[in-house]
């Protein structure tokens, strides 16, 4: 098979992408449903599993999940005695996060300065249309020539790990000999790239009581324990004085071998304001790679508008620690409960919840799907070679599937690089990277079924 009308074909595609896309964008399909309602995620859910059913996928059916989402799957058989490829995305999406701060509605996929803004249109529902684009194009030049698994899940964004338990529970329906995850990126725009690594991550709420009931501040104050500066004293503990992560126990000094991540572009891509330092130590790559990373997600307090002199009795926060590859995720809990503990002053009352968690992931770069998605990038990106990264977030996802298939290979790709912003307002895709990566994917499947005729 050339590439050549792979290429053509998955070009000519674009604009039904763009629509598709654009269909898939406007489902609200964050899956907080005190935030958003359920029938936008069911909505997009129905629509991925019409989708598939269109490709001529087989069983497709919507998962019940055990955290009370949906997941869609499907399967395309192969040839006889073809090897079978999973392939995984993601529909949920975060929350839009400041409404007012897009340039266009996040949920209307609109197309500004050669990209297309619309939350999920990188992370990762532009992920699905790749793989879609990928199997149309080859269905177009003669077939598809593996079996082809889609699981494409409605709860990643959530990390309350629906999908793992729901795999774990029916271990032979996502079986395949290659697993490709759809839901990485590219390192730089242009510069094809494979991730070998995930941090896996915790969240942890916790809750701090000292008082019965809130106290005025000028009779009280200095003498009452106030739960706000008990939990500014733990959160604070969590840093060390130049910004690195401390958690009493948990190692932060590894070292990331490989591609680097030059300060001044990390310092562009993370929009870092003049003047302001970095935090941590080590190379950049080092500190988002290979090294646990605390952030506070939220703080319950009052806000300053309407707030009152008081000591306060209570105050809470949600906690997310980042795990780096090596380090048992369940060891880097207790470490932190422990910490979270011992640093909580004036006998103040801790609550500690475990709301979500996933392991560290690393993959084999030697395995034989490495080499034929190597090849196929080469093609789609002439004149450049694939490279091998880290990421500093999570799939948990990943752990649970080597878990369950020790044998498989497992590929990270994806459209998530740096000027997609995802998680960020005004997430973006490149509609030319979506139609690299697909023929990359496209070209990977036919390589792969090759190498393993041989």
């Amino acid at each position: 098979m050339s590439p050549i009308p792979v290429a053509q074909t998955i070009a000519s595609l674009m604009p039904r992408a763009r629509q598709e896309l654009a269909e898939l964008v406007a489902f609200r399909s964050v899956a907080d449903f005190s935030q958003f309602p359920r029938s936008e995620s069911e909505g997009a859910a129905n629509w991925v599993a019409d989708s598939l059913r269109a490709e001529g996928f087989q069983d497709v059916a919507l998962l019940d999940t055990p955290d009370g989402t949906q997941s869609v799957y499907g399967y395309l058989p192969g040839p006889e005695g073809a090897p079978t490829v999973l392939l995984y995305a993601h529909y949920d999406v975060q929350p839009p996060l400041d409404d007012a701060a897009w340039i266009s509605p996040a949920f209307e996929l609109t197309e500004r300065n050669g990209r297309w803004y619309g939350r999920g249109a990188a992370d990762c529902k532009g992920g699905f249309i790749m793989h879609l684009l990928a199997l149309r194009a080859l269905k177009a030049d003669g077939g598809v020539p593996v079996g082809v698994k889609v699981i494409v899940e409605g709860s990643e964004e959530q990390g309350t790990g629906g999908l793992q338990q729901y795999a774990e529970a029916h271990p032979e329906l996502l079986a395949a000999d290659t697993i490709v995850i759809g839901d990485a990126g590219n390192f730089r725009l242009g510069l094809p790239t494979v991730t070998a690594t995930l941090r896996g991550m915790t969240l942890v709420k916790i809750k701090i009581d000292t008082l019965a009931g809130n106290l005025h501040s000028g009779m009280f104050g200095g003498v009452a324990p106030d739960a706000l500066a008990a939990l500014i004293r733990v959160l604070d503990s969590l840093r060390a004085e130049d910004g690195s992560t401390t958690v009493d126990g948990l190692a932060s000094d590894a070292v990331w071998e490989g591609l680097q991540y030059p300060e001044a572009e990390f310092r562009t891509d993370a929009k870092v304001l003049d003047g302001v330092g970095l935090i941590g130590e080590g190379t950049i790559a080092d500190r988002l790679w290979a090294r646990p990373a605390v952030t506070v997600l939220g703080i319950d307090c009052p806000p300053v508008v309407g707030a009152t002199p008081s000591v306060h009795a209570s105050a809470g926060a949600l906690i997310s620690l980042r795990v780096p590859p090596g380090v048992d995720t369940a060891e880097a809990i207790k470490l932190l409960e422990a910490h979270l503990v011992a640093h909580t002053p004036w006998q103040a009352r801790l609550e500690l919840e475990v709301v979500g968690q996933g392991q560290p992931f690393q993959a084999d770069t030697s395995s034989p799907a490495y080499a034929s998605m190597a090849a196929a990038m080469e093609v789609a990106y002439p004149g450049q070679e694939m490279q091998v990264s880290g990421m500093g977030g999570s799939i948990p996802l990943c752990n649970t599937l080597t878990s369950l298939y020790p044998q498989a290979e497992m590929l990270l790709i994806g459209l998530s690089e740096p000027e997609a912003q995802i998680h960020a307002v005004n997430e973006s895709v490149s509609p030319e990277e979506l139609e690299r990566l697909a023929v990359a994917e496209a070209l990977f499947l036919v390589n792969y079924a090759r190498s393993k005729s041989v």
